[in-house]
């Protein structure tokens, strides 16, 4: 758009001078005297003129003395020439001056050209950029070609399965007859469906790059506009476009835009996005034949798009592209670590292990903050006390070393995680404690985080029971040694309420309410995700599920009260050593439990420790994908803790 304004000033400029030149050399030559026409009359009476030129209605000419002179005389006045020859006075008549027919075109018609100009030149501009001023219902697809994409499938790791299926799209592409001599036909759409950060665009991205035919992309919020109808004429032009360049492929990324239910919400069924929806349904399978137009798109709410869109025919296949497993982790490690210099130290398996839960996009964030930590301690490689801390930084947050905290506060907050981290660790087949720390990272005052031994992708009841405990371990070690309750188990206490409720209504793990669901949820498409809750029991109901809801809870607090109540001693030593060292890993914990000493800070560093691996599962408990393991603590209350799902 810079360019463009460029453009715009430099003819602006050129039309001035133009204009300019034109007045300058169509300006009449200014007369050395003037006369008036009756003082000409009376000196040649007097005979004080003795030559003159008539060249129309112009006359000039010299005095007896020699000075110069020019008047207007009447047009076609006959007494001028007889009064000239009654005076004896010379007469010179000279024919007017011709103007070519070129030159009254041009100074008739150059203003209307230099208009008609620029306005050619604006829309011109105006359609070659992004605006296409003159073209609204033209599509916005980018055509990509081999110069401007260099990804490949090389560069995808952790999805094998998705590559395949998409692999074999471009086979299908490259060698038809392989598949239809066989009565195989081309697919006519796939999904890609997986949470954010999991690679779907970078999945097209690397289709683009290995298929040999022509590719679109587009995002599906290009389709809608303020104008009625742009949509729908978006769509078919972006279809013409992919008949004409058949066979080739069109993404379409976020396609949930333009693709969700139909006649939900406020918009009633005959608002601008659900026509963008119906063209789109014809283009895919209608009366017209679109063979060779393969159709991919990308979504993470799929739960809110329209059957219609999802049925064969349509979009034949959906490929899951999921969070990776540990091999996967690994996979997409060596990809964004390939031009990172590495440390001999640096084992990509044992990162790997201690980031479950992590898409790809969070792993090349874990690996750009490791090259940063590195770069500022102007380290030659990144070693792996460098992706520890980035680990940390991710999962935990940043360190707040500066925050001003009173000795009481610290003395709080170290009883706090003390509680969290020693029930934790004295219940079975709960998560290993990874570390605790009372330095404030985030939003939080102190972090207790656990990481689990291996993937878990369901859990079972005595889990959920012993998690309920762990949440109630931090306010209950506060009352037991400091006689008082503060507001920073207040974030403890929403996780167990919600966890509580969802075991309740959702999982069916109450033994007074059996295994039912209570409650559905209405998805409101414009209102935003989750605005509305049906209540489909009666009131009755409703009370028997608080009342099981906080028997839940309050069986968690008394199993923590025991709990700590017969540890006291050594609850005690987790606090003050928490007071001493700030930061404790996995092994300082487990000496403090059985009584043997920690080692000094020369010997080994307080904050360090074997990363041991945390489930998918447990890092999305909410649905909001929040890392922050158990026993995070904020004061007054706030971020939601990740239930399991």
């Amino acid at each position: 758009m810079n360019q463009f304004y460029k453009n715009l000033a430099l003819w602006m400029v050129i039309g001035l001078i133009l204009i300019a030149l034109f007045n300058i050399f169509n300006t009449p030559i200014t007369p050395q005297s003037e006369l008036v026409f009756s003082d000409f009359m009376d000196l040649v009476e007097k005979s004080e003129i003795n030559e003159v030129v008539v060249q129309g209605d112009n006359i000039s000419g010299k005095y007896t003395d020699g000075r110069s002179f020019q008047t207007i005389a009447p047009p076609r006045d006959p007494d001028v020439i007889r009064l000239l020859r009654e005076n004896n006075v010379r007469i010179v008549v000279v024919p007017p001056e011709q103007t070519s027919w070129y030159m009254n075109i041009l100074v008739s018609w150059f203003p209307m050209l230099l208009l008609l100009g620029i306005w050619i030149f604006f829309m011109r501009q105006m359609q070659s950029g992004g605006g296409k001023a003159m073209s609204f219902g033209k599509s916005k697809a980018r055509l990509m070609g081999d110069k401007n994409n260099k990804t490949t499938f090389k560069d995808v790791a952790g999805v094998d399965e998705a590559k395949e299926e998409l692999h074999e799209v471009i086979e299908f592409l490259k060698e038809p007859q392989k598949f239809s001599k066989l009565g195989g036909k081309i697919p006519k759409g796939v999904l890609l469906i997986g949470p954010p950060g999991t690679g779907k665009t970078l999945l097209a991205r690397a289709i683009a790059g290995e298929a040999s035919v022509p590719f679109f992309s587009i995002s599906g919020s290009d389709f809608v506009e303020m104008f009625v109808g742009v949509g729908a004429s978006r769509v078919r032009d972006l279809f013409e476009q992919g008949k004409k360049n058949s066979p080739c492929i069109i993404f379409i990324d976020e396609i949930d835009a333009v693709g969700r239910h139909r006649g939900a919400g406020l918009g009633g069924g005959h608002d601008e996005r659900e026509q963008t929806l119906n063209q789109l349904l014809v283009e895919m399978d209608g009366f017209e034949n679109n063979e060779g137009v393969i159709l991919i798109a990308a979504t993470n709410r799929p739960d809110v798009l329209d059957p219609a869109l999802l049925r064969p025919g349509r979009f034949d296949r959906q490929v899951v592209v999921s969070r990776p497993d540990i091999k996967g982790r690994e996979g997409i490690l060596k990809v964004h670590t390939a031009t990172v210099p590495l440390t001999d130290n640096v084992v990509l398996k044992t990162i790997a292990r201690g980031t479950p839960g992590f898409t790809g996009a969070d792993l090349a964030n874990l690996v750009n903050e490791a090259a940063l930590l590195a770069a500022r301690d102007d380290k030659a490689a990144v070693d792996m006390e460098d992706f520890d801390s980035a680990k940390d930084k991710v999962m935990m947050g940043v360190e707040r070393r500066s925050m001003v905290i009173s000795e009481k506060e610290k003395k709080t907050t170290a009883y706090h995680e003390a509680g969290h981290a020693l029930v934790a660790y004295l219940l079975p087949g709960t998560d290993p404690l990874h570390k605790v720390t009372i330095i404030p990272r985030g939003r939080a005052l102190g972090v207790t985080m656990q990481l689990p031994e291996e993937e878990k992708h369901t859990y079972p009841k005595t889990y959920l029971y012993n998690n309920l405990a762990i949440f109630m371990g931090g306010r209950v070690a506060e009352e037991i040694c400091l006689g008082e309750m503060t507001t920073g188990a207040g974030n403890d206490i929403e996780r167990a309420t919600d966890m509580a409720r969802k075991m309740v209504c959702e999982w069916g793990m109450s033994e007074k309410m059996g295994p039912l669901t209570y409650g559905t949820k209405e998805e409101q498409v414009f209102l935003g995700r989750d605005f509305n809750q049906q209540k489909n029991f009666s009131d009755e109901t409703a009370k028997l599920i608080d009342l099981e809801v906080k028997a839940l809870v309050m069986g968690g607090y008394d199993r923590a009260i025991e709990l700590l109540n017969s540890n006291r001693d050594t609850l005690e030593n987790m606090a003050q050593a928490l007071l001493d060292r700030e930061t404790l890993n996995g092994e300082d914990i487990d000496k403090i439990v059985k009584g043997q000493p920690l080692a000094s800070d020369d010997d080994t560093e307080a904050d360090t420790g074997n990363p041991i691996p945390l489930s998918e599962d447990e890092l999305k408990k909410s649905g909001e994908d929040k890392k922050p393991g158990l026993g995070e603590d904020i004061l007054g209350g706030g971020m939601p803790d990740p239930a399991p799902a």
